[in-house]
């Protein structure tokens, strides 16, 4: 916090599922950082639902502070976590804040690969979404439609789908200005349902991708 320049932090969040220390003390301990005013709310990032939902039962049980976000791995391109950890999210009003919002950018544009730095070398890019290649392909050609059908770019068609199904916050990487400008009007860029269902229809599912 002193490197920080702050009494306090927003949010703090704790990475992944700790198998190797009680829920018990990860829970207590983040609950005393809130009581002691250094941190005003926790979250959590990707695990799997049932560990998310005993951390927040043991929280709850003991009267200590429950998490109030979810960082996970959800986009077009991966969405199984819709089949558990976002219903508990939902059912404890856990905002939902993912990272990876536009698959590491291939959501953003019609070819699967581009000459970007990050697509020739990021070895987990590749292990996250090449072995779904071709259905992927499918998906991305259907942004790339309702991008062209709309007048706007792909980034805005994608990040407006995230605000449809409830996110909060997708957490974005940019290095361009544009890409931030993006960002921006993807708040403002209501999907249909007739457009959420065509983005989603021809989704199918994936290998387990981010819990460990």
């Amino acid at each position: 916090m002193k490197r920080l320049q702050t009494d306090y932090l927003d949010l703090y969040q704790i990475h992944r599922f700790d198998y190797t220390t009680p829920i018990e003390e990860t829970m207590e301990a983040l609950d005393k950082l809130v009581k002691s005013g250094k941190v005003r709310a926790i979250g959590a990032s990707a695990m799997y639902g049932y560990q998310f939902h005993n951390m927040q039962i043991v929280a709850e049980k003991n009267g200590w502070t429950k998490f109030s976000t979810m960082q996970n791995h959800y986009n077009l391109l991966y969405r199984e976590d819709e089949r558990e950890l976002i219903p508990i999210c939902r059912q404890y009003n856990v905002s939902l804040i993912p990272y990876s919002s536009l698959a590491g950018g291939h959501l953003t544009h019609k070819n699967w690969n581009s000459d970007s730095k990050r697509s020739n070398t990021d070895k987990v890019l590749h292990d996250k979404y090449d072995k779904e290649q071709d259905n992927n392909l499918e998906i991305v050609s259907r942004v790339s439609e309702l991008a062209e059908k709309y007048g706007t770019t792909m980034t805005e068609i994608a990040l407006a789908w995230h605000y449809a199904k409830g996110v909060t916050a997708p957490i974005v990487g940019a290095t361009k200005v544009s890409h931030f400008n993006d960002a921006v009007r993807a708040v403002d860029r209501i999907l249909t349902d007739e457009n959420v269902t065509y983005l989603e229809e021809v989704y199918k599912p994936h290998r387990i991708v981010g819990a460990l």
